[in-house]
């Protein structure tokens, strides 16, 4: 029996999401499996893997084979790693305490590096919101003053036919104001 692990496609249309699967390799992709030992979603950023480290290892120290894009996500969660450490343990290279220190400095590094990139995609969005929003207020701005001068267009328009009036008015109470001004000075 060839032992392949493999991904189990579940979820809706143009929504996938994976099992991580250990499967005879004969069998149908979504059918008969003999162990689940995670799961695969592509649909976050950066991808979510969910994986039993233990029996994932094991399964491929027993010589399953996985399919390329299995290999892929092993790897970047250091299974064929601790494989290659664990060779050179047997083969007498250095200690099985040396190799799970090289493999716990490989991980921190690994996730310094996630925790990286996420903050620089974190400052990336705010960045990006804060664009949007300027440029939201910029249009804003430009919306108001264009309403702003219709109105005063509109004013103007509706102004000389009622200022006439108005302006005959005005000349008279300045002057009225200015009369009594003129006289207290002359005493």
């Amino acid at each position: 029996m060839a032992t392949k692990i493999r991904l189990q496609r579940h979820g809706r249309k143009s929504y996938a999401f994976y099992s991580i699967v250990i499967a005879d390799s004969r069998a149908p992709r979504d059918g008969k499996f003999t162990e689940k030992i995670g799961t695969y979603n592509p649909n976050t950023n950066p991808a979510t893997v969910d994986l039993n480290f233990e029996r994932a290892l094991s399964w491929v120290m027993n010589g399953a084979q996985p399919t390329d894009t299995v290999r892929t996500i092993l790897s970047r969660e250091g299974v064929y790693f601790k494989k290659h450490l664990l060779g050179g343990v047997a083969k007498g290279a250095f200690g099985e305490a040396e190799a799970d220190t090289k493999f716990e400095a490989w991980k921190n590094n690994k996730q310094t590096g996630l925790a990286t990139l996420k903050a620089k995609q974190d400052e990336a969005a705010k960045a990006d919101a804060k664009a949007r929003l300027e440029a939201e207020k910029k249009v804003n701005e430009a919306k108001a003053k264009a309403l702003a001068e219709k109105k005063a267009a509109e004013l103007a328009a509706n102004a000389p036919a009622e200022e006439a009036p108005a302006a005959e008015e005005v000349p008279a109470a300045e002057e009225a104001a200015e009369a009594p001004a003129t006289e207290a000075a002359a005493e």
